[in-house]
């Protein structure tokens, strides 16, 4: 048993260097397409080259060194395109090196902004993506539903956390879980413990699961959390109650009173007061703003949604809180 643990040991240094030799060699491999996009991108901007050029240079590296792969007509002109994007903020250049060239490429064609492509490549930095999850948080438009839900975080709750922006979003999206159109809170409740994996990328990495039905006990009486979280960057608990129809506000009732239950009977002594999310199917903005204004309690109230959102929907909400915010006297 002695002689497993050390052969063990061993395995993991070498793919603890294998993992280090990989990130290495993306990083000159970022590096080096870097050099190569602004040397084209240069050439071009003096009209010394035109396209054409840039096809025979394909053309001569292909005949020339045919072992060498990725340096296509098309590919080139993506090396010149990411340079153009990132010149003029030397942080962001930096961080292009962390990531997969694949990885970078799709940020470059799905993202618009220079504050989206940020957003993305921090997100995918944090997160530690892969293409499939970074597409689908991309295309289910991430950076929208958690600028939106920035801007409704509470006063109580920015106190309490201050680290707690882009923590949270506005909606979830739970496409995967291939829910009917009228379902209940159990079935909601069974799909998402059952996927939890995907869950977790949506909410994010930072959230560790700790239990469904999560026991609390007050008096003689026992109560059950749908869905329990811990999250280590806000270090604090996080409790999800479910709701498979529209807000009501007597559901932010019971949010709060397993909070308070959390905060007196489970949460250890160093850690932050727990956060509660209400998901519902639905909510009205009105009437969450009116539940929420004189609750001191910490609490968000998101929907959920079964299927894929239209992006350009939530790029217009966004920009409708962004013209509000211009509009608001400083």
């Amino acid at each position: 048993m002695k002689l497993e643990k050390q052969f063990s040991e061993i395995i993991l240094l070498i793919k603890q260097a294998q993992s280090k030799a990989i990130k290495a060699a993306n990083t000159e491999l970022i590096a080096l397409y870097w050099q190569i996009g602004e040397h084209i991108s240069k050439r071009i901007e003096t009209e010394e080259w035109g396209k054409s050029v840039v096809q025979k240079l394909a053309s001569h590296i292909s005949q020339k060194e045919p072992d060498l792969k990725g340096f296509s007509d098309k590919n080139l002109w993506r090396m010149k395109q990411l340079f153009e994007a990132y010149k003029s903020y030397p942080k962001l250049s930096a961080m292009l090196r962390e990531i997969s060239w694949t990885n970078n490429l799709t940020i470059l064609s799905g993202a618009k902004t220079i504050e989206e492509k940020e957003f993305y490549l921090r997100l995918c930095i944090h997160e530690k993506y892969n293409y499939r999850e970074l597409e689908r948080q991309i295309g289910s438009g991430v950076f929208e539903r958690v600028m939106i839900g920035n801007e409704k975080i509470s006063a109580v709750m920015r106190e309490l956390n201050p680290d707690i922006k882009g923590s949270f979003k506005d909606s979830y999206i739970f496409e995967f879980l291939n829910l009917p159109e009228r379902h209940t809170e159990s079935d909601l409740q069974k799909a998402l413990i059952g996927q939890m994996k995907k869950v977790i990328i949506e909410l994010g990495r930072d959230f560790l699961f700790m239990g469904e039905e999560f026991r609390v006990q007050v008096g003689k009486s026992d109560f059950y959390i749908d869905i329990l979280f811990y999250h280590r960057g806000l270090q604090c608990l996080i409790a999800f109650e479910l709701k498979a129809d529209k807000f009501q506000p007597e559901h932010l009732g019971q949010l709060n009173f397993y909070l308070e239950a959390l905060d007196r009977d489970v949460k250890n002594q160093n850690e932050n007061p727990s956060i509660g999310v209400l998901l519902c199917k639905d909510h009205d903005t009105e009437v969450v703003e009116y539940a929420l204004r004189r609750s001191l309690s910490p609490a968000l109230i998101a929907a959920y949604q079964t299927i894929l959102p239209d992006k350009k929907i939530l790029q217009h909400k966004l920009q409708q809180i962004y013209n509000n915010t211009k509009d608001i006297p400083v």
